[in-house]
């Protein structure tokens, strides 16, 4: 058998395993991925999720106030929502129980929600350079004209929250399709539609113990502190989940 011809086949063998594996690879591609299964409404089997970045390597933001933040007020919200839905569970077998008992039930359970989620936004848009790029810096451009105009809407909307309570949340509207710095006074505020991609927490628990009633700084070090490739992902699954 010549050489030639021994090439050739291995040629032959090459494009066959080249093939197949293109074929699985198409096969994968057009598999979809099972969705997580749904957790019961009432299951009170809330985590507390670990930082993604270590509390010491923060500009501007120090490591007892982020740790204080995350293992006291977040942490808290958490235990209290697993509370509430155990409370819930038991509530809702009890006939006989006052309507408005299980109104005021329910209205913690939206703010303990609306606690936990925000918290775990405003975390894990932390442990970046705050340089801010990709899609999502685009579409902020095009949505408010340039960039240093929406942060100039993003930074007036956390001021006007710097007497100690709220959240300035910048989100993706999925019954609009735009972008917007929504007010929130408290965990239960905000568009129904809207898809949370950073959010900024200007409870007073969140600067005090580093910058006293100097909110504006406290700002600034959070814009040093932003993680934009978090923001830019979620920006991304908006927009698929959106449709």
């Amino acid at each position: 058998m010549t050489m030639d011809h021994l090439s050739r086949r291995g040629a032959i063998a090459s494009l066959g395993i080249g093939a197949a594996a293109l074929t699985i690879g198409e096969v994968s591609a057009q598999t979809p991925v099972a969705a997580p299964p749904l957790v019961p409404a009432f299951a009170g089997t809330h985590q507390v999720k670990p930082l993604r970045f270590s509390p010491a390597s923060l500009q501007g933001l120090s490591e007892r106030l982020i740790t204080s933040h995350h293992e006291n007020n977040y942490a808290g919200s958490v235990r209290a929502l697993n509370m509430i839905e155990t409370r819930l569970a038991a509530a809702l077998a009890d006939p006989d129980l006052p309507p408005v008992v299980y109104g005021g039930l329910k209205r913690e359970e939206l703010h303990r929600t609306g606690s936990v989620v925000l918290h775990e936004i405003y975390f894990d848009g932390l442990g970046g350079n705050g340089q801010a790029a990709g899609s999502i810096r685009d579409a902020l451009l095009a949505a408010f004209g340039s960039f240093d105009r929406w942060e100039a809407d993003f930074r007036r909307t956390a001021m006007s929250l710097a007497g100690g309570s709220g959240w300035c949340v910048l989100v993706f509207n999925l019954h609009t399709r735009s972008l917007h710095n929504h007010w929130a006074w408290d965990h239960m505020h905000g568009a129904i539609a809207g898809v949370p991609l950073l959010a900024l927490d200007m409870y007073e628990h969140s600067f005090h113990m580093d910058y006293g009633t100097a909110a504006a700084k406290y700002v600034d070090a959070f814009f040093r502190n932003i993680d934009w490739e978090v923001v830019d992902r979620r920006y991304a699954a908006a927009l698929r989940g959106g449709g």
